[in-house]
């Protein structure tokens, strides 16, 4: 009895000694005599919060398991609660032993839980961001390890920020209102913000000082005017990234020896800044030698070598050789891949040097073809999945190919059901069946539209309502489980529009889309009806502010009132415009499938009585017209647009009524006769060409060309309508009837127009260019927001012998673009026009312009 008593006490000793307050696992030695034990019972003391059989899994120890006391099992069991963390002290000892069973007991006690936070030195938001950065939650538990790493993030974090000296310190207390909790202090000290006094180059030759300034992009030197758009703070990530910079550019020259001899960064305590200081060696300037290829049985070295657009003698750039192989949308690499075949690579090796230049030699693995196995889409939770599928060009069964795979994502893009930010292909080889799996990761987006809006003008109110249905589903319009709240999923478009501001002006619109007429082809069928009703202003309006006097030339507005603000019987004066058309469209695979074909027939009916405002005054106008448009459209993102282009050419012409009436003299006819038919053709013109300019394809340049030209039949017979509106913000106002409005920003609307004597716009054709350069300040699925400056020079004349291309009206400017999904595209630019307008009196100057549900 005596030894079992010796033994549970040396025990008992020797494993309470492991006690300590640190992570460090202790060494744990035993004294006496080792005996063997079965275990019959196992008890935790001292959690709480904890799960005992968990905890007990933890030990490694178990019920009916043979140990040795002393032994390593137990040591063992308290290294493990140890190495866990999540406890501060870690006992096990011997309750009962009897015979040779053994029953032991856990204490395990656990660390603090954290209680709350508390940051000093800090403002508001840098808390909000930081907290986000620590991720520790109330109530977890604090280990040395997670107030450790809390400091490094929040050092780390302000070091980015250029707050290179910052000092964190965290104090931990206990809280007397919990149990087990404590409080953290968390005192971070910013210091002030590092900067570069100055940034010295020695031993450059080739690239000047101020070419490796612009180089170092991140890394720049305050005080000096070129920088003053630059950041100035010394951050030690980003200036080893600039760094890496230099080297690049001297490898884009043809130095591919060049290095940093040595750096040094000085720190000046007196106004916390550093002194960087550059050693460069340029070495030598390489140029491309022979090109020869190795292991391409599918296609000849020529053709290889024509896409490579590299030959012997040109400045050896490896950048630009890893781009014409790999990178560029026509490398040398896909074409390969275009053919399915995936599994390929090719691989460039310099097989000699001989001087300044450099030989290499490409080796191709060319494989074997890969077939699309499956094509899976994911994320789309509210477009039906048949809808995704039919713009997919990589089909099961068909050949791998990288070109279908980036244009599928261009599709995709132009649905505007998904963010294409964020559409991401996932290419999944299987090189051992010669397959690969293709998934489309999709994030649906809010695109449906709404428009409400109310204003005072002129004297009335006016008020619109207007509703925009990108991704209707007709055929479930019965279905009431599909109304949530309305039907989606089919990509079909609806819009419902009224504006109105009583009996003086109403306007109501409703147009309906279908993208793949019948479901199986690419097929558009478009409907549309409109009408609306304007009458003159109730002499109860009047108001002596909108008269403006004098006259100018007989332009409206400035001959002494707006219309019908003066009479009394202006009520009953009216213009009524009823229309209607049905679109047919066809997407073409030739030239190429970026084609399409548009054609329309439409009618509209207009209705004037007393319409003093108009060349036609009285009577019923009738214009049947036929549309034909054909365009083509690649571009990659239909809001914030980086690359390819829009063109598009269209003519809408009437039937030649008056040519079935050859010997009546229309010289001679009525207005009301002359135009109860109208008759006219009308031809257009737009291109725009998107490009980025920069290595992150954000900056983007714009060029676009527009032209119109509004022809007749009879010379007497010019049509009242259709005609081009030029000048400002592009968006069609109460007097623009049957007329199409283009913007020019920098000069009032509609004030590069032309008129007739009879006092309504004039312009039959028009020419206008525009050179933009965009950057994008947001691109999310909630909001995308673009900057943008702009160059413009357009004009209109009335007769073609008047027409002069180079006679241009010229602006310039900048804008800001918010494109929100619920209500559209939204803007606002400043421009400044430059020349005067033939047509009103200081139209130019600075000009304010809103944008809303366009782009120009």
């Amino acid at each position: 009895m005596r030894s079992k008593l010796l033994i549970v006490f040396l025990f008992i000793f020797s494993i309470s000694s492991v006690i300590g307050q640190t992570t460090d696992i202790p060494n744990i030695s035993y004294s006496g005599t080792p005996r063997k034990y079965v275990i019959a019972d196992i008890e935790v003391t001292g959690v709480q919060n904890l799960d005992p059989k968990i905890l007990v899994n933890i030990s490694g120890l178990k019920v009916g398991q043979q140990i040795t006391v002393p032994g390593d099992e137990v040591s063992e069991a308290i290294r493990r609660y140890w190495q866990h963390g999540l406890f501060s002290d870690a006992k096990i000892k011997a309750k009962k032993i009897e015979g040779r069973e053994i029953y032991l007991e856990i204490y395990l006690q656990e660390r603090p839980r954290l209680s709350e936070m508390y940051f000093h030195g800090l403002k508001k938001n840098e808390i909000e961001t930081v907290e986000q950065k620590v991720a520790m939650m109330k109530g977890s538990q604090v280990t040395p390890f997670m107030v450790t790493r809390a400091e490094k993030y929040i050092t780390d974090h302000f070091v980015n920020k250029g707050f290179y000296n910052t000092e964190v310190n965290i104090v931990q207390k206990d809280d007397p209102s919990k149990p087990n909790h404590v409080t953290l202090d968390i005192n971070v000290d910013k210091k002030d913000k590092v900067k570069v006094s100055s940034l010295t180059f020695e031993g450059n030759e080739v690239l000047s000082d101020g070419k490796l300034n612009r180089t170092m992009k991140k890394t720049n030197e305050k005080g000096k005017v070129l920088n003053f758009f630059r950041t100035k703070k010394f951050v030690v990530e980003k200036y080893e990234e600039d760094l890496t910079a230099v080297i690049g550019k001297y490898n884009e020259l043809g130095y591919r020896d060049a290095r940093i001899v040595s750096e040094e960064v000085s720190k000046n305590i007196e106004d916390n800044t550093v002194d960087v200081k550059l050693v460069l060696e340029e070495g030598n300037k390489y140029y491309f030698g022979d090109i020869s290829w190795v292991g391409n049985t599918i296609y000849p070295s020529e053709l290889l070598a024509y896409d490579l657009r590299i030959k012997k003698g040109d400045v050896f750039n490896q950048t630009y050789l890893d781009e014409r192989l790999i990178t560029d949308e026509d490398a040398v690499h896909n074409r390969y891949m275009d053919n399915g075949y995936l599994f390929s690579n090719i691989t460039p090796v310099e097989t000699g040097v001989r001087g300044d230049t450099i030989d290499i030699e490409m080796r191709i693995y060319e494989g074997q073809q890969a077939t699309i196995n499956k094509v899976i889409i994911r994320g789309n939770t509210k477009t039906h999945e048949h809808v995704v599928r039919r713009e997919i060009r990589t089909k099961p069964g068909q050949l791998f190919s990288k070109s279908e795979l980036i244009r599928t994502v261009r599709e995709l893009a132009q649905l505007g059901h998904f963010d294409p930010e964020n559409i991401s292909p996932d290419v999944q080889p299987n090189p051992d069946n010669g397959t690969v799996d293709l998934v489309y990761q999709l994030e649906e987006k809010a695109n449906d539209q709404i428009e409400l809006s109310g204003g005072w003008g002129a004297g009335m109110f006016v008020g619109s309502l207007g509703l925009k249905f990108t991704n209707f589903s007709m055929r479930n319009f019965f279905n009431k489980e599909a109304w949530r709240p309305l039907p989606t999923g089919d990509g079909q478009t609806l819009a419902l529009r009224a504006q109105t501001n009583g009996k003086f002006y109403q306007s109501y619109s409703l147009s309906f889309t279908e993208p793949w007429l019948g479901g199986k082809k690419p097929n558009s069928l478009s409907f549309s009806i409109y009408h609306s009703i304007q009458t003159g202003v109730s002499s109860s309006y009047y108001d002596p502010r909108y008269s403006y006097g004098g006259g100018y030339g007989g332009y409206p507005g400035y001959g002494g009132s707006y219309p019908g603000m003066q009479d009394p019987d202006a009520i009953d004066q009216h213009m009524k415009i009823t229309g209607i058309s049905l679109g047919f469209g066809k997407r073409l695979r030739w030239p190429d499938d970026f084609f399409s074909l548009y054609t329309e027939a439409s009618y509209q009916r207009y209705d004037l009585l007393d319409w003093n405002y108009f060349i036609m005054q009285n009577g019923i106008s009738n214009n049947l017209n036929f549309k034909v448009m054909l365009s083509r459209r690649s571009i990659d993102n239909p809001i914030y647009t980086r690359q390819g282009s829009d063109f598009s050419v269209g003519v809408e012409f009437t039937p030649p009524w008056s040519m079935f009436q050859p010997d009546k003299d229309w010289s001679k006819a009525s207005e009301e006769e002359k135009y109860q038919r109208i008759e006219y053709h009308k031809w257009t013109f737009k291109g725009a060409v998107y490009k980025p300019i920069d290595n992150a394809n954000k900056l983007v340049v714009m060029g676009k060309m527009e032209m119109g030209f509004l022809g007749y039949y009879n010379k007497y017979l010019q049509s009242p309508f259709e005609k081009f509106v030029l000048g400002g913000d592009g968006m069609a106002g109460f007097s623009m009837y049957g007329s199409e409005t283009i913007g020019l920003r920098g000069y009032e609307n509609s004030s590069l127009t032309p008129y007739n004597t009879q006092g309504s716009y004039d312009g039959n054709i028009y020419n206008k260019l525009t050179m933009e350069v965009r950057y994008p300040l947001a691109l999310q699925p909630s909001a995308t927001v673009f900057a943008l400056a702009f160059l413009e020079a357009g004009n209109a004349w009335s007769q073609y012998e008047d027409y002069n291309p180079f006679e241009l009206k010229r602006s310039a400017g900048v804008g800001l673009r918010i494109f929100l999904p619920i209500f559209g595209l939204m803007g606002i630019d400043w421009g400044y026009g430059f020349d005067e307008s033939l047509y009103r009196r200081n139209a130019g100057g600075s000009q304010f312009h809103f944008v809303i549900g366009q782009s120009f």
